[in-house]
């Protein structure tokens, strides 16, 4: 069987692993006599050797042993030693970058260094067999007859109430010989593959090979030659003489990805008095390795409504029934609208699938700065599009970098914590340190040429802590790895931006200091803002809008050179949206419509023709040489037919300078 068409599942399924066992020995190291996050762990390394095994990635699978090994040593001992936790963390380290070299395929890179840093000087050898099909097959009993004769049992393996069989035809599985005799020590089982199992034949053999990790093979169908074959089984039968529980073998298999249903027989039952464990994943669960089954059921039952409506539609058109259309019409639209929702749904995943490694990282920091960090994460189960998540990965990394290292004093606690509200998920990262100093920004700003001193002195608190965001900006005294609240701010910054988010920093002297991120939750469909300028029409990302209103005349005055209103107790300076974009904008008559936005936290009013609505919009991204246009971040079509550019309004801003900003809104609006 060529294997390298299996090497994502096995990247997926053993980065799952390895992302558990990093999150968890972090509790782990607080909790040494938690067993069960030992077995947790256990299982997990587990799962990682069997599937690198399987596979042919040798010392992944030696490595993988030798990390068992030390968890299977807190097992008997009850608990685990810190000198230990630090050998788990390399070693995990080690295992991710094995991860690293298998992705991009290289070789795997050397383990006899670490493996001789263990106690036993990693002499200890892990059983790495071949995985060329169909040759292999050793292991393995390919006759359908059993090997050996022990003791008596009717076992029979039928469909249960509740558990539909799949549409698609598949290969049936042979049944089990009439009467298995069965001795101690020796279980039969049944798997059964869910029906949207992306790869059976992939899933069926690494199933079969975590057998083969557990104990003795006596029977198994399909046969290998049926697996490399590639025959589409969805029902697995085995007979496995083992020392594991069968408590334990059904815990394991139904941790396993695409697996649908475990049923256990134990040994030396009779057909009337057998225990038969059958513990089966309902309809309500999740199973997350492509898309969810429940999502995939509403989406056939939509396509199916959507089929009915279009032929009512098409029949009530042709006869002229046109309050028949009407109705067809809005029906139409209440089932794009549920298939935009479930649509979302594929695309979104827990925050926490990005803070998994942030434990781990501020223990590192922690001992490299000789602080006492706590960190506390809240609203881990708060989805977001995947594709926003990708992107915060990384500029999270840099918030709670800066927070160990120039927030928290010898001892404090960092917060990360999301949460919802309205269309929107907002993610903050807080320290309870000491907090920034405005006068220290405002002077360290003047002295890189920034801002101006008069610029300073006009400048409030909250204004004077957005300027940490700019590049290359930095109040650190010392340069150290993680110094300054600058460092990478701007990238962060920019990251929030380029998603259409919000970035704010609050602080207070003595109380710490506060990162939070406004957030859409999807790049790809957002509601926007439709006005007119200059006789087009643009859309503005709702997350950028705070108020749109129609100002009276009478309420604009002048600041100096700048343009003003008053709202909500703040003078908020106007720029003309038509003036950035260089378009021409018709004579004004009676009040001025503004778009209140942010800038650098400061509320900001941009003055637009005419404010036409909000809409929900679907965003393609530009092509070039479109896509190099500052403050346009993409397009989309309206149902007229028109296309609408999506502005950025801070993208905008930030391509001009402050000064051109004042003559620009000081002309008039």
């Amino acid at each position: 069987m060529d294997m390298s068409k299996y090497k994502g599942m096995f990247l997926s399924e053993a980065g799952e692993h390895l992302a558990s066992m990093a999150k968890l020995v972090i509790t782990l190291e607080k909790n040494p006599a938690d067993r069960s996050v030992i077995d947790t762990m256990f299982r997990n390394a587990h799962s990682v050797k069997g599937m690198a095994a399987s596979m042919g990635y040798e010392s992944t699978a030696q490595l993988a042993h030798r990390l068992e090994d030390i968890l299977d040593g807190f097992r008997k001992t009850g608990e685990a030693s810190a000198e230990s936790v630090d050998t788990l963390l390399d070693g995990i380290d080690l295992l991710e970058g094995l991860m690293e070299d298998i992705e991009q395929d290289q070789p795997e890179r050397a383990i006899d260094e670490f493996l001789q840093g263990l106690p036993d000087g990693g002499e200890q050898k892990v059983a790495t067999p071949g995985v060329v099909f169909p040759e292999d097959v050793g292991l393995v009993a390919t006759d359908p007859q059993p090997q050996e004769d022990v003791g008596g049992i009717d076992f029979d393996f039928g469909p249960e109430e509740g558990v539909e069989e799949p549409d698609q035809p598949v290969a049936p599985a042979p049944e089990p010989p009439a009467h298995p005799k069965l001795g101690s020590g020796v279980l039969a089982l049944q798997i059964d593959l869910s029906p949207d199992a992306a790869a059976p034949a992939a899933r069926a053999m690494l199933l079969f090979r975590e057998l083969e990790q557990l104990g003795e093979l006596l029977y198994r169908v399909p046969t290998a030659e049926e697996v490399a074959t590639g025959t589409p089984v969805r029902h697995l039968h085995a007979h496995l003489r083992t020392k594991t529980s069968p408590e334990e073998l059904q815990k394991l298999l139904e941790q396993q990805p695409d697996v649908a249903r475990v049923i256990l027989a134990e040994p030396e039952a009779k057909k009337s008095e057998r225990d038969t464990v059958a513990k089966g994943r309902g309809d309500d669960s999740v199973r997350t390795i492509r898309v969810r089954t429940d999502l995939l059921d509403r989406f056939i039952n939509l396509t199916g409504e959507l089929l009915t409506n279009r032929y009512m539609l098409q029949t009530a058109t042709k006869e002229e029934r046109w309050k028949d259309v009407r109705e067809g019409v809005g029906q139409l639209a209440r089932l794009i609208t549920d298939l935009h929702h479930h649509v979302l749904q594929v695309r979104m995943l827990p925050i926490e699938s990005i803070t998994g490694r942030l434990p781990r990282l501020v223990r590192e920091l922690g001992k490299k700065t000789g602080k006492d960090v706590t960190l506390r994460l809240e609203g881990e189960d708060i989805e977001l599009d995947r594709a926003i998540l990708d992107e915060l990965s990384d500029p999270l990394v840099h918030m709670v970098r800066n927070a160990v290292d120039h927030g928290v004093d010898k001892r404090g606690v960092v917060t990360v914590r999301a949460w919802r509200e309205k269309d929107m998920v907002l993610l903050s990262v807080a320290d309870d340190g000491w907090g920034m100093d405005p006068e220290k920004i405002r002077n360290k700003a003047i002295e890189k040429g920034l801002i101006t001193a008069t610029q300073a002195r006009s400048m409030r608190d909250r204004d004077a802590l957005q300027l940490v965001c700019v590049p290359g900006f930095s109040t650190a005294s010392q340069i150290t790895e993680t110094s300054g609240r600058g460092v990478g701010m701007d990238v962060v910054k920019n990251a929030v931006e380029i998603l259409g988010g919000i970035l704010q920093i609050e602080s207070e002297r003595g109380m710490g200091t506060r990162i939070l991120m406004k957030l859409p939750l999807s790049v790809a469909i957002i509601q926007i803002l439709l006005v007119e300028v200059g006789g087009n029409l643009l859309g503005i990302p709702i997350t950028r809008v705070g108020h749109s209103l129609d100002v009276d005349r009478k309420e604009i005055r002048a600041s100096g050179k700048q343009m003003v209103i008053q709202f909500d107790e703040d003078l908020i300076p106007l720029v003309s949206l038509s003036k950035l974009l260089e378009l021409p904008s018709p004579p004004r008559i009676g009040s001025i419509p503004v778009v209140i936005t942010e800038y650098r936290g400061r509320k900001l009013g941009l003055v637009v023709d005419r404010l036409v609505g909000q809409r929900e919009a679907f965003v393609k991204a530009l092509a070039p040489p479109l896509d190099q246009l500052t403050g346009v971040s993409g397009a989309t079509f309206l149902g007229e037919g028109n296309i609408v550019f999506i502005v950025d309004p801070q993208g905008l801003i930030e391509g001009k300078t402050m000064p051109l900003l004042a003559r620009t809104a000081g002309e008039g609006v």
